[in-house]
């Protein structure tokens, strides 16, 4: 599930492609109806389709999470990777994906949750951001930590070369992260 460019679907479809990831990909859901992910989905040859989120900024109507829902479990999806999805998830949706709920976020949590890090990360003056991918709790990115990846902050970094930096890094461990964890719950 996403919500913009399509990055990090990206980097998963190029590591399915290339034997790092053995998984395939479901489905790719999106709230935003002209999202490059979608584009990018559907160029890949991947099923990909808007779902209108209702009139809430930060979070999912009713509607449309019942409907996010029964896209995710018609699909037969296992996993539900959130790549740049820019909503909360509610109870309602997580209780059906129970630990099986991932996100890709920009900071090394817990500093920096929310919206932009990267910004956040500049503002605070810190030498070093980077990464995390987690499990989707009910909290704002306070799930169980999976992987991270440290960043340096470089003196005359913007907001968008940090952003950059940390999205190569998010590219790289994602991939990783929902392998490893895959294994450990299929394995333990």
């Amino acid at each position: 599930m996403g919500s913009g460019r399509g990055s990090n679907y990206a980097a998963l479809a190029e590591a399915i492609k290339r034997g790092e990831l053995h998984a395939c990909i479901a489905l790719v859901l999106s709230d935003v109806q002209d999202s490059g992910i979608l584009s990018l989905a559907r160029a890949n040859g991947h099923e990909a389709r808007f779902i209108p989120p209702g009139s809430k900024r930060t979070v999912l109507s009713p509607e449309a999470e019942q409907d996010f829902v029964a896209a995710a479990q018609n699909s037969g999806a296992d996993l539900i990777v959130l790549a740049g999805f820019m909503r909360v998830l509610k109870p309602g949706f997580l209780q059906h994906f129970p630990r099986r709920v991932i996100n890709i976020h920009p900071s090394l949590l817990p500093q920096f949750p929310g919206l932009r890090a990267w910004e956040q990360a500049l503002s605070a003056g810190v030498s070093e951001t980077g990464c995390t991918v987690h499990l989707v709790d009910e909290g704002i990115d306070t799930g169980p930590v999976l992987a991270q990846a440290r960043v340096p902050v470089l003196l005359g970094d913007t907001p968008e070369t940090l952003h950059k930096r940390i999205q190569k890094e998010e590219h790289r461990i994602l991939p990783v992260a929902i392998a490893d964890y895959w294994q450990k719950i299929n394995f333990s």
